[in-house]
């Protein structure tokens, strides 16, 4: 299928309403990056989600969008409440997949005698790989507790300390969570999996501040040159999966007696009314909060595993949280829409929240310098710190990129990658990597990407997030 693409300026390219498309669809992206995206049948998947009943505005797209099941990876739709849908391939798989970033008082200078001792103690002390177990073993009653009360449960337990919810999207507890409608195979699933990164795309990185674009933000996040930081990429493992898969084939079985006409089944969705659309959102509650106390506990076990390794005391690390944000996600949200403020369900597939100066939903530690984005790259180049800006709540109901974006499948990258010794690849540009499996390395190449620097470009260009710093990549855990 050819989509006919019209470019708006030099960030914003429109894919005009057609055929049963309620709603055009828009994507940001540069010239350069727009290439890549027409090789694949991400656009067809931007023009089938402009097809589902009550979407507003646009279909729209960030620059690091890519082929996903369903709806795009790197999409955001946003949905009337009262005539919209809700959609688990507009969320995904790993519902509340997110990321977690860490400063500290360290200069990177200082910890680079032991780096190789610290990337080995944090490989044995957080559980990585497929079906990783954790230090956590839950009753029922606890994994209901976890479902409903999400970070904070966590810090409850001694992982962390409330300061860090005042850190995290929703104080890391959304709303509306419901376990009894969660399926046992969901629940077996999620008992032992909390503390644990998972495999993938997922990581655990030591970076350092690289550069500093907007010195009075940076200031605002405690963020300096030379400084030490930690990222953490996860979600909510096999318990959010499990839950994904359950109500895809629900929703799949009701589609007919729904009566909503969908050109692919993998975008089977309910309308947000309807019983099955509620159970769904109070079920996806439950998954977001799992992952929101899997990162909270992964975050503390980074902390004692730096204090031991490095043989510093918690003053000497000054390790604290900087934000937590989530990036596939749906919310019921409030929104201007064509002038009136209204409530929008809006779904973000690999799409961060960007909230902009003033919001109330920023923590008022950070509400003059907005909402920090965290945008991740490949583990061969750079990550960035972002800051929401007041386009995002104009242009794309408060959305930016979560990522590079992949520009080769797993099988591709596995396929480039046969031969090479990819870890020392890495460790001759100075990054040292542990990983569960090689294929996860393989998979992983930093060719596999998009170049994140200019995916962090178009959106500081859209007005949707404003560049704050760079972060290097020293040391990398993958799963």
């Amino acid at each position: 299928m050819q989509i006919k693409l019209e470019q708006l300026d030099d960030n914003r390219w429109l894919i005009p309403k057609a055929g049963k498309m309620r709603v055009p669809g828009l994507i940001f992206s540069s010239k350069a990056l727009i290439k890549d995206i027409e090789k694949d049948q991400s656009l067809v998947q931007v023009t089938n989600v402009a097809t589902l009943p009550g979407i507003r505005g646009y279909s729209l797209a960030m620059p690091d969008i890519h082929w996903g099941y369903g709806f795009p990876i790197g999409g955001v739709a946003a949905f009337d409440v009262d005539e919209g849908i809700i959609s688990p391939g507009g969320v995904g798989y790993d519902i509340n997949c997110g990321c977690r970033l860490m400063t500290t008082s360290l200069i990177a200078n200082e910890i680079m005698p032991n780096l190789r001792k610290l990337l080995s103690d944090l490989f044995i002390a957080v559980p990585a790989g497929v079906g990783s177990t954790g230090v956590v073993h839950l009753s029922k009653k606890e994994e209901t507790e976890v479902a409903l009360e999400g970070a904070a449960w966590a810090v409850k337990q001694g992982f962390g300390r409330p300061e860090d919810l005042e850190r995290t999207e929703d104080h890391g507890t959304l709303e509306g969570a419901d376990p009894s409608v969660l399926s046992d195979r969901a629940m077996k699933r999620g008992i032992d999996q909390l503390g644990t990164l998972g495999s993938g795309n997922h990581f655990l990185e030591i970076q350092v501040v690289d550069k500093v674009y907007d010195l009075q933000i940076a200031r605002a996040f405690r963020i300096f040159e030379g400084q030490v930081t930690v990222l953490i990429h996860s979600g909510s493992r096999g318990f959010g999966h499990q839950i994904c898969d359950d109500f895809l084939k629900e929703m799949g079985r009701q589609l007919p007696s729904q009566k909503i006409d969908l050109p692919d089944r993998q975008l089977a969705c309910a309308l947000l009314r309807s019983d099955l659309g509620r159970r769904y959102l109070s079920a996806m509650a439950c998954a977001a909060n799992y992952a929101w106390a899997n990162r909270q506990i992964l975050m503390h076990l980074v902390y004692e595993t730096f204090i031991r390794s490095l043989s510093i005391g918690p003053k000497e690390l000054g390790m604290e949280l900087l934000y937590d944000v989530c990036h596939n996600i749906a919310k019921i949200e409030r929104h201007t829409y064509k002038g009136r403020e209204v409530s929008l369900c809006v779904h973000r597939k690999g799409a961060t929240r960007s909230l902009p100066p003033g919001h109330p939903g920023i923590p008022p530690l950070y509400r003059q310098a907005g909402q920090p984005v965290l945008i991740p790259g490949d583990m061969g180049t750079y990550s960035f710190i972002l800051a929401g800006a007041p386009g995002a709540m104009e242009k794309s109901f408060g959305s930016s990129c979560h990522g590079a974006g992949r520009v080769m499948s797993r099988s591709q990258a596995v396929k480039t990658a046969k031969g090479r010794a990819i870890h020392r690849e890495l460790e001759d540009r100075g990054i040292l990597v542990q990983s569960k499996g090689k294929r996860t390395m393989k998979e992983e190449i930093p060719e596999a990407y998009k170049d994140v620097s200019q995916v962090v470009e178009v959106v500081h260009q859209a007005g949707l997030a404003k560049k704050v710093a760079r972060l290097k990549p020293l040391a990398v855990i993958k799963g």
